[in-house]
């Protein structure tokens, strides 16, 4: 065993928002990565649109920088659960990880979750107690909140002995002596805490070549590209491979290109030795989780278990009377070729088709999982539609069991007892409950997964926008029993045609409205939220008619609430069992899956 002194292989973890990518920016530029002219945007590691306008990551990303001398491999990963599967298949690539947390949040749902993964697999934690100079800050207090989770999750002796931190992302500095008076100034100590504390790669140089497949990228022109951390041996270009596939059966390929990582760019380099993160061009038709090995000694290494699946949904072609009218890719065989694409790069995601070849279920780790992938079709031009999401049961010893979630609400102190009335109605049970800043109380919960289906925009409006409300998969237990999901009904349009402002005055007394005047709409779409219970068919496309005493026109002082646009997330959240979402690039419709008014009537009549 030799080990790379020159080399670091580190992957920053922590949940969301407790400014990973912002950290990885500041690195970046203290390294000298850019040019002192170079214009570079803020958390330059989030590539991907979606990214940027969400201010999240969802993509595990690498990158690299030099520090005297030694080269340090970092993966960037998500903080959101719904997107765990980046998370662990990055860390296959490491030898340490930086444990990110907020120092007025402390640890929160997703922390446990990451460093469990990332003891389970024995790597080097270091503590970096992030966002110092927050108001409300608490940094020590996070540091015993830390290390008592580490206690939580068994730690090793050697695993608890671990260094600790104080940073500012933002402002682009760290320290191990913390005073507010005299912040540091840059990041020096954080760098020299990385190559000190985190372990080089142990490996083997002369053995025959070996890596597992972590993460893929995509190139237009030369297609797919396999990265991971060379386990032993070197690489050269053009050298012939075998990769080890998933179901056992060895295949040939040739590396054609090879690149390391050198800042935000893709390097092309002739050799790549062990220790080091490299990707690997060439190979047509590879995957995460599978090894490329030496030609002559084909063997398979074990790939991190990703976690199952939680919620199931059911994509299908838009069979509503204004399908066609706005996707490039419209018909089965293209909604089919995207969802299987995606499981090429998407390990945590599970694609099972159906009786019918117009329908597929997708099942993902959450609704953000699966809302982003939704987002992605209709950007790309991708009309369909979805069913409301449905959590999927197991069997474990002959009983049904469900998913149970760890719910955290941080709420002002005033709504604690409104949320935990409607948690409760939901099937959750309290686990604790502990003050934060002043005037603000942590709320602790064990709720079925299906109880948060629809809860967040409740948990917003019962708390006037106040509320922030973080969860994780915690375990299975068997089935809790039903409870009541949605408390009001629809407000269905009543005919195909123009919404009028005279129709929606008088559907408005109704409920809440979700269209204004001048959208065309057809009959069984949903047009707002009733205020009672039942659902309610409206004529929002009415006109006022003429008579001798009127005009048609005298509707013009008629004064609407302006309707409540709903985000992909909320439609998602809304809808009901017999409620569909049209998707498509330029339109969110939710409807009733019988649309006519009628045969609506029909089925609930035989229902009952």
């Amino acid at each position: 065993m030799i080990k790379r002194e020159n080399i670091r292989n580190i992957a920053i973890i922590a949940h969301v928002d407790h400014g990973k990518t912002t950290l990885v920016d500041a690195m970046l530029a203290q390294s000298g990565t850019f040019r002192e002219n170079e214009q570079v945007d803020e958390r330059v590691m989030d590539s991907n649109d979606l990214e940027r306008e969400r201010g999240i990551t969802i993509l595990a990303k690498n990158t690299s920088l030099y520090y005297k001398g030694v080269k340090i491999n970092i993966i960037d990963t998500p903080g959101h659960a719904d997107f765990g599967g980046e998370v662990e298949r990055g860390l296959e690539m490491v030898d340490g990880v930086l444990l990110l947390v907020d120092a007025f949040e402390g640890c929160m749902p997703q922390t446990r979750f990451v460093l469990s993964k990332a003891l389970a697999l024995d790597l080097k934690p270091v503590i970096v107690v992030n966002k110092v100079d927050r108001p409300n800050a608490r940094p020590y207090e996070v540091v015993d909140e830390v290390l008592d989770l580490f206690i939580d999750l068994g730690a090793t002796e050697e695993q608890l002995d671990t260094p600790v931190i104080y940073a500012s992302g933002r402002d682009g500095w760290a320290t191990a002596e913390y005073n507010p008076e005299q912040p540091n100034s840059d990041l020096t100590e954080l760098f020299e805490l990385i190559v000190n504390s985190i372990p080089c790669p142990k490996c083997e140089d002369d053995a025959p070549f070996q890596m597992l497949v972590s993460n893929i990228d995509y190139d237009d022109y030369t297609g797919r590209i396999a990265v991971g951390k060379i386990e032993r041996g070197s690489i050269k270009v053009n050298m012939p491979l075998s990769i080890c596939r998933h179901d056992g059966k060895v295949t040939r390929g040739k590396a054609t290109k090879l690149f390391t990582f050198e800042g935000l760019k893709k390097v092309p380099t002739d050799e790549v030795g062990a220790g080091d993160v490299v990707a690997i061009s060439g190979i047509a038709d590879i995957n995460i989780g599978e090894t490329v090995c030496d030609v002559d000694n084909p063997e398979a290494l074990p790939f991190v278990k990703i976690d199952d699946p939680v919620l199931s949904m059911t994509f299908s072609v838009n069979d509503s009377p204004f399908a066609g009218q706005d996707g490039k890719f419209v018909t089965s065989r293209h909604l089919r070729d995207r969802l299987f694409r995606e499981l090429d790069s998407n390990v945590s995601l599970r694609v099972d088709e159906t009786d019918s070849t117009e329908s597929f279920i997708v099942s993902g780790r959450g609704e953000l999982h699966l809302s982003v992938l939704i987002e992605n079709m209709r950007r790309e031009g991708y009309e369909f539609q979805v069913s409301n999401p449905v959590v999927i049961y197991k069997e474990i010893d002959g009983v049904k069991c469900e998913p149970i979630e760890r719910l955290t609400v941080d709420v002002p102190d005033e709504y604690t007892g409104t949320v935990m009335d409607g948690v409760i109605n939901r099937k959750g049970e309290m686990t604790n409950m502990a003050p934060t800043a002043q005037g603000y109380t942590r709320l602790e919960f064990l709720i079925p997964s299906r109880g948060l289906i629809g809860y967040r925009s409740e948990l917003l409006t019962a708390t006037k926008g106040t509320g922030i409300i973080n969860s994780i998969l915690e375990k299975y237990e068997p089935y809790k029993g039903d409870f009541n999901g949605r408390t009001r009904g629809t407000l269905i349009a009543w005919e195909d045609g123009t919404t009028i402002t005279y129709g929606l005055y008088n559907a408005q007394e109704r409920g809440t409205l979700f269209v204004g005047a001048g959208v065309k709409v057809y009959e069984g779409m949903i047009v707002g939220e009733n205020a009672r219970l039942e659902d309610v068919v409206v004529n929002v496309c009415k006109k006022k008619h003429a008579t001798n005493t009127r005009s048609s026109g005298s509707d013009d002082a008629l004064r609407l609430v302006p309707p409540r646009e709903m985000s992909l997330e909320q439609c998602l959240d809304f809808i009901a069992d017999d409620e569909l979402l049209e998707v498509t690039p330029n339109h969110l419709r939710m409807r009733k899956k019988i649309l006519s008014t009628s045969l609506r009537a029909k089925a609930g009549n035989k229902k009952k």
